[in-house]
């Protein structure tokens, strides 16, 4: 353990961010450590309190209490979570700051917990990413269990509350990767049906495609709206789609893409056997390997930044089974527009 330093920032060091400087000079101090010990005052910048995200320049001195002289790691196990499980979620993390944090959510983990989810979710997990904090962070939206990428938890309330608002008033924008069975035509469109809860058994949910024509028929349907784009497509058996959901309904895509009969593949629930494409019509040859996991990926995010107001785009990589399926194809993630619905008004 060191003993309290007083350092004055040099010119050579220039301008930078006061977590950035600590982690330059203390590289055993993990993000979390900084932000505890900028909240409780310890880390002070020319005498005053200072928090993580600030910048210090040349001549500024900053004081820094004692520091242990080994690595402390992200997480400190309480019983409640496994050291794998909670390197597993600080894994999924591509990026945080004082306000938010943005997950890879990997395929087959749940957002939450549930009927037949176990025990085993992002919020019971988010235990591991309070990085310093008291309390943990907080999900603002949900992923399907099998669908994998960005998912976005608020480190504060009262962040919690202003995400919640930018995602129910669309002022956020997702784009999801899927590969589905068939090719779309035309290539690019809107696919509109309306969406409502069929009955099936407890713990179970499906949703029914209502035509925008029938809606007045079924009070309990709710508009939904997905835009859609061809990316790519082999022949006419599969096409890789890139999906952007105007509403943010249950199951909506998956629901949407089925209706129009382009099934996403691994699509057990919706699309049934067309989605194992074992036949000879226009999907044979996708069985397999392939059809065992869902192919759906939320793979670019777009929001405002909920306190600086910057905007923010996020992108998260395929998941394994996704990028052994890119490579079958020889399909490249940089072939592509990152948002091909740019050319809209």
């Amino acid at each position: 353990m060191t003993a309290v330093q007083l350092i004055t920032v040099t010119e050579d060091e220039g301008e930078s961010r006061l977590d950035r400087w600590m982690k330059k000079h203390f590289p055993q101090i993990t993000q979390g450590a900084i932000e505890k010990m900028c909240r409780k005052g310890e880390i002070r910048v020319d005498k005053g309190r200072a928090k993580a995200s600030d910048r210090v320049a040349p001549g500024m001195e900053i004081r820094i209490p004692p520091l242990p002289d080994s690595p402390a790691p992200e997480y400190e196990p309480d019983g409640k979570i496994s050291k794998t499980d909670a390197q597993m979620i600080l894994d999924c993390v591509l990026w945080k700051d004082e306000h938010m944090i943005v997950l890879n959510k990997p395929a087959g983990l749940p957002s939450q917990g549930g009927s037949g989810q176990g025990e085993r979710h992002v919020d019971g997990l988010a235990e591991a990413l309070k990085f310093g904090y008291k309390d943990k962070p907080k999900l603002v939206h949900r992923l399907d269990k099998d669908t994998s990428g960005l998912l976005m938890l608020a480190r504060t309330d009262r962040v919690a509350r202003r995400l919640s608002e930018a995602l129910r008033h669309r002022e956020a924008r997702k784009i999801y990767w899927a590969l589905v069975a068939g090719c779309p035509n035309p290539k690019q469109g809107s696919v509109k049906f309306g969406l409502m809860k069929a009955a099936m058994g407890r713990g179970d949910e499906k949703m029914i495609c209502v035509h925008p024509a029938k809606m007045g028929d079924f009070p309990d349907a709710k508009r939904a709206q997905t835009d859609f784009f061809t990316l790519w497509f082999l022949g006419t058996r599969m096409s890789w789609m890139a999906l952007e959901p105007v509403t943010g309904r249950t199951h909506q895509l998956r629901a949407h893409m089925a209706e129009i009969g382009h099934p996403i593949i691994g699509d057990g629930k919706y699309g049934g056997s067309t989605a194992e494409n074992m036949g000879d019509g226009w999907g044979a040859g996708t069985g397999g390997d392939m059809s065992r996991k869902l192919h759906l990926h939320a793979r670019m995010l777009t929001i405002e930044h909920p306190v600086t107001g910057k905007i923010m785009t996020f992108t998260a990589p395929l998941p394994e089974h996704m990028a052994k399926t890119w490579k079958l194809l020889d399909w490249k993630e940089d072939d592509v527009p990152a948002d091909p619905f740019t050319h809209r008004q």
